[in-house]
């Protein structure tokens, strides 16, 4: 098949009980983006991985730009470039440092002043890779992918965490630097971007449920989704079992959440600068803003995490600074990175937590076995964290905040990387917990999801540029949507 940069047939591949692959066949059109699809744990870094020859198959046939990838690897890995759905790229490097050594495994000259340029890390070449913000770190990714312009790119979620702004400059790298018989797989969890490709593929449970162009199965983002969800098997609206089994002490105040003229300095450098804002009992209140922005270090100064320049934060009425473990009682906090233990079982990182929040040891085993039934994480409760999908990581995360019944709730991208099933479930259980009366404090990405907080304050730069419900910021915008307005709001800042 001259046409097509990939072919599979047949293809098989296990780990232990585990079939992440079941007798796929399937081909990739050469010159085209197609995005690829599916549940966590549907088999896409898998494919990936056995398209480059990261692993091998149990059965069936892989032709990887016409040549077999795990036998004749090194005629073709020149000409493919991959970025892993995980930072693969070396922290305590810079990034010129990083962009030098993956030419010299490429074979591939010094030229990098065209990728420095789009990926506007020309001002950052020293600064190291650790110390970039996260839609830095995947430009940064990219460029790696990108040296010596591969015929074909494999991007295994390139855009996770990234806000709306980066994941446009992302699309435009990729579209702005490839050629034009460039081959390009890109795998995703945000269905705006994946209706925008040529072609699109969906997997489920390691086989092939669609194959096709994404504007033949809708023809905006919004009825797109609900077919991707039709086509997983379809979503079926619930009551949150999480909620019902929610038993926090909740006190009459008049803001549950509080953040007092708080200020983070790094010497000249304002990462936060005089941020307050009141949260009241029951609100969703979400915290928005591009990469970089503050968001993530205002969380760790109002969980006590990080000590302000100045300022301070009251949570349930309490002074995070003064008395910082009555405040954190009160609290539960999921970090935007997976923040367990790794080599820890499922069982072993709730009973952990449940001891660190106070979960006393008569009533130990029995909340454990509830929050495992409750978060569907029964079949994992032995199985070591960090092996398990993304999808499930998040739910353990956000189960260990919960572990304790806190009456707020701070959430810093909960749902990044996650299937759009799994986002909505989660979604279901913030909505069903804020109706009990926890208050939820989050950040995110997807703008759909903006539209369920109650109020939204813009970030940028470590200041609030932008305080309202949803309607109002569209109103301000002047825009009919939620990604618009964010876009709109931000540039006119940087006006």
């Amino acid at each position: 098949m001259t046409d097509c940069a990939v072919v599979i047939q047949n293809l098989t591949k296990t780990f232990g009980k585990v079939r992440a692959l079941d007798n796929l066949s399937l081909t990739f059109a050469k010159g085209k983006i197609t995005g690829l699809i599916g549940a966590d744990g549907a088999g896409k870094t898998t494919l990936l991985r056995l398209i480059c020859g990261l692993l091998v198959p149990d059965s069936g046939q892989i032709l990887t730009l016409g040549e077999n990838p795990v036998t004749d690897k090194d005629m073709i890995i020149s000409q493919i470039g991959y970025m892993p759905q995980k930072f693969g790229l070396y922290e305590d490097l810079s990034v010129i440092e990083n962009l030098r050594l993956y030419a010299d495994l490429k074979g591939v000259p010094y030229q990098f002043d065209r990728l420095l340029k789009f990926t506007d890390l020309a001002a950052f070449q020293n600064r190291l890779a650790g110390q970039l913000s996260g839609g830095m770190k995947q430009k940064l990714g990219l460029a790696c992918a990108l040296l010596g312009n591969p015929k074909l790119l494999i991007l295994d979620e390139p855009s996770v965490g990234v806000d709306p702004i980066s994941r446009q400059d992302l699309q435009q790298m990729v579209q702005s630097l490839i050629d034009e018989d460039t081959t390009v797989i890109w795998s995703t969890a945000y269905m705006d971007e994946a209706h925008r490709f040529h072609h699109t593929v969906v997997l489920d449970k390691g086989r092939l449920i669609y194959d096709g162009v994404p504007q033949d199965l809708a023809e905006n983002t919004a009825a797109f989704e609900n077919k991707i969800i039709d086509l997983m098997g379809g979503y079926q609206e619930h009551p949150s079992l999480i909620a019902e089994h929610y038993q926090a002490h909740l006190q009459d105040l008049p803001y549950t959440v509080e953040a007092c003229h708080l200020v983070k300095r790094y010497g000249d450098f304002f990462a936060v600068k005089d941020n307050s804002f009141q949260i009241k009992k029951g609100e969703i209140f979400g915290l928005l803003g591009p990469n970089g922005a503050g968001k993530s270090t205002s969380f760790k100064m109002m969980c006590g995490l990080s000590r302000p320049t100045s300022g301070t934060a009251k949570i349930m009425g309490v002074d995070i600074c003064q008395n910082p473990s009555k405040a954190r009682a009160h609290l539960g906090y999921m970090a935007q990175k997976f923040s367990l233990y790794a080599n820890m079982s499922v069982w072993q990182n709730l009973s952990f937590f449940a001891g660190v929040y106070g979960v006393h040891p008569r009533d130990r085993e029995a909340r454990l076995n509830e929050i495992l039934q409750v978060f569907g994480l029964l079949d994992y409760r032995d199985a070591v964290a960090d092996e398990l999908p993304l999808g499930i990581k998040q739910r353990l995360s956000m189960a260990a905040a919960l572990i304790h019944n806190p009456a707020v709730l701070f959430l810093d991208e909960p749902t990044s990387g996650v299937d759009v099933i799994t986002r909505r479930d989660f979604w279901t259980h913030i909505r069903g917990l804020a109706k009990k009366g926890v208050t939820v404090l989050i950040t995110t990405h997807f703008m759909d999801e903006a539209e369920f907080c109650d109020r939204i304050s813009l970030f940028y730069k470590g200041e609030t540029i932008a305080l309202g419900t949803p309607q109002a910021l569209k109103d301000k915008a002047e825009s009919s949507s939620m990604e618009e307005a964010f876009i709109r709001l931000i540039k006119e800042r940087e006006a």
